[in-house]
């Protein structure tokens, strides 16, 4: 149902009404610079309505954006079918699953929850990686995704799964920000991420960077290797290019909405094999939520867990280093708490992570 009243926030001097409504100096300082309004509900409730005054909420450059580059997606079926390029397909996978070792092993694993530590030719081979996937500086990434883990399921957390699926697969990019996503963000300690000289390299660098490892190269790599026509070889790198960010996304999503929850019963997270099977290892939801500093992101070794074999190998080869591990008590001991609290024999009325971690 419309809420019967919409007025924007405002000093708490103007109405008896708004003397009601508290904020934080800085909370108020970022909502009057996103000009969001502030709504009371005629049973008492409030929110923010996640609307503005001229754009209702809609970022429409994204919006465009991704309608085009979906329409190459689904065209690039049609001219693989067509032209029957299946080597070609297999050389954009390729491509991507590298670029997706920069984002899982490095972005995630390491820069995000420092699950290990990397030597200096490492830690740039992996943002070199990164920044083939395409998703955002290095800096951006991290701080969204401790945002996330910080503030998981509220309203600060970027892409709120209880925001309906959609929402946390794609919508949250299509939509401007919850304010509390502002707001919280400025909370995030960053000061280990952009401390490091590789990671302030690339940010400030980002946009040239993106231009040549996500197009430049592999465009020119597909000419080279598989005699592609440019044409060709800009429909392919479209495709690979949204199969990839579809694959990140569904982490956010699937992950979130389908899938066991052994370790933590009272958290949205789930273990999903087939977000694994897609994203290197990173379904294993549930129990990376439970243990994020675990650089395994799950309890059980699967053979699809590329991220893990990858970190694994590093480490025998001297590059990685103090990997962290969840104890086999700290395990069950999780485990028993989930299957008490799902039985009824178990009742915690506190925070769903019991002590909220930073990332």
């Amino acid at each position: 149902m419309a809420p019967r009243t919409v007025s924007h926030i405002s000093s708490p001097s103007q109405s008896i009404e708004k003397r009601e409504i508290r904020f934080s100096n800085l909370e108020e300082q970022v909502s009057k610079e996103l000009k969001w309004f502030y709504v009371r509900y005629p049973g008492g409730g409030s929110r923010y309505l996640y609307v503005d005054s001229h754009k209702y909420g809609f970022v429409w450059p994204n919006i465009t954006m991704f309608c085009i580059i979906h329409a190459i997606f689904f065209y690039s079926f049609y001219l693989l079918y067509v032209e029957g390029l299946k080597y070609y397909a297999i050389k954009g996978v390729g491509y991507g699953m590298t670029a997706g070792l920069g984002v899982t092993t490095g972005a995630h694993r390491l820069w995000t929850h420092r699950s290990y530590e990397a030597k200096f030719p490492l830690r740039f081979l992996l943002i070199a990686c990164h920044t083939m996937a395409g998703q955002n500086d290095m800096f951006t990434w991290v701080r969204d995704h401790r945002l996330h883990h910080k503030f998981s399921e509220t309203d600060a957390d970027p892409h709120n799964s209880l925001r309906g699926m959609f929402f946390a697969h794609v919508g949250w990019l299509l939509t401007k920000k919850h304010p509390d996503v502002h707001i919280k963000g400025r909370t995030i300690d960053m000061s280990d991420v952009i401390g490091d000289p590789l990671v302030q390299f690339q940010r400030k660098y980002y946009i040239p960077f993106y231009l040549i490892f996500r197009f430049y190269i592999p465009i020119r790599l597909a000419m080279w290797t598989t005699g592609v026509d440019f044409y060709t070889s800009i429909i392919g790198l479209f495709s690979t290019y949204v199969g990839s960010l579809h694959c990140t996304w569904f982490v956010n999503s699937f992950a979130h909405g389908f899938g066991d929850k052994p370790y933590n019963a009272k958290i949205q997270p789930r273990n999903n094999k087939f977000v694994s099977t897609i994203t290197l290892g990173e379904g294993f939801h549930n129990f990376h939520h439970t243990f994020p500093w675990d650089y395994t992101i799950g309890e059980f070794v699967w053979s699809y867990n590329l991220g893990q074999i990858f970190i694994e190998w590093m480490a025998k080869l001297g590059f990685a280093y103090n990997l962290k591990r969840a104890t086999g008590e700290q395990v069950q001991n999780r485990m028993l708490s989930a299957r008490r609290v799902k039985d009824g024999t178990l009742y915690q009325n506190d925070h769903p992570y019991e002590i909220p971690h930073e990332y």
